[in-house]
C-alpha cells in the first residue's frame, strides 16, 4: 500500500500529508522517483523534509529544513482552500462507490452504533485538492455501497454533482490491501489492478456492492527490493506502522 500510494505522486506536485502510512508513501515518493515532491504537512510546515519519522503531527521534526512553518489557518486558507494542493491523502472508516468516506458515525447520526472522530481537516482537503487518494484496508464494512455519513465527499451524485456543489478535484485511486481502484466517467469506483496476492474474487467478498472491473485488469507492480529496505531501515525502522515485517 505504501509503495503503490507513493507511484501516485508526481516530482512537480504538492501535497498535504498527516502522519502514519501517508507520511511514509510520500517521504518514499520523494527519495526515490519524485525528488523534488513538496510536502505540506497538517501543522503548518511547508516544503518540510523530516530527518526521521514523526511522532505525531505536531512532532518538531516535521520543521526539518521545511520552507516556512505558517500557523495551521494560513496552511489551510492560504494553500489548501486557495487551491495551490495537488494531492492529499485520506482514509475513513467507510468508504462507499463513489468514494465518499465516513469518519463521522457507524450508523443512524443521531443514535449511532458507533461515535467515530469526525473530520478534523478531512473534508477540507476532499473538497479543496486537486486529486485525493484514498488508502484502506479492504474488507466489506470498510466498503459498503453507501457510507453511513458523508464526512468526506467523494463525487457525491456523480462527477457532475460534485462540480455543480463548487468542489475542486475529486477522488483519483484508492489503494488498499488488496487492489488499486479508480473512477471512472460517471464518478463510479472500479478496479484497475489487482495486487499479486489477492484475486478478482477476494477484491469482490471483500466490498459491499457489485464492483466493476477494468476490461484489462492488470496485477499491481509489488514495491522493488530498494522501496521496501527504504521503508523498513529508513522511512519506519522500528516498524510502527509498517510492524517490522
Amino acid at each position: 500500500m505504501i509503495a503503490r500510494s507513493a507511484q501516485e505522486l508526481r516530482s512537480e506536485d504538492t501535497v498535504l500529508v498527516g502522519v502514519g502510512v501517508p507520511n511514509l508513501a510520500c517521504n518514499l515518493a520523494k527519495r526515490t522517483h519524485a525528488p523534488d515532491l513538496q510536502m505540506v504537512y497538517e501543522s503548518g510546515t511547508v516544503d518540510s523534509n523530516p530527518s526521521k519519522l514523526p511522532l505525531s503531527i505536531g512532532d518538531p521534526v516535521l520543521a526539518t529544513d521545511a520552507r516556512s512553518v505558517v500557523p495551521m489557518a494560513d496552511g489551510f486558507g492560504r494553500y489548501l482552500q486557495a487551491g495551490r494542493i495537488d494531492v492529499g491523502f485520506l482514509g475513513g472508516a467507510q468508504i462507499d462507490s463513489r468514494g465518499n468516506i465516513n469518519s463521522t458515525v457507524i450508523g443512524d447520526y443521531d443514535d449511532p452504533d458507533v461515535r467515530l472522530p469526525g473530520s478534523g481537516g478531512a473534508c477540507e482537503i476532499a473538497s479543496n485538492t486537486h486529486r485525493t487518494i484514498v488508502i484502506s484496508p479492504h474488507s466489506r464494512r470498510r466498503f459498503p455501497e453507501e457510507v453511513d455519513f458523508v464526512t468526506s465527499p467523494g463525487y457525491v451524485g456523480g462527477r457532475e454533482n460534485r462540480a455543480e456543489l463548487g468542489l475542486r478535484g475529486g477522488p483519483e485511486a484508492v489503494v488498499t490491501d488488496k487492489a488499486v481502484m479508480r473512477f471512472d466517467e460517471a464518478g463510479e469506483m472500479y478496479v484497475e489492478t489487482v495486487h499479486p496476492d489477492s484475486s478478482r474474487e477476494a477484491v469482490q467478498d471483500a466490498t459491499g456492492w457489485d464492483l466493476q472491473f477494468a476490461d484489462d485488469v492488470g496485477e499491481t507492480r509489488p514495491p522493488s527490493t530498494d522501496e521496501i529496505e527504504l521503508v523498513r531501515e529508513e522511512l519506519d525502522p522500528d516498524g510502527v506502522y509498517t510492524g517490522g515485517e
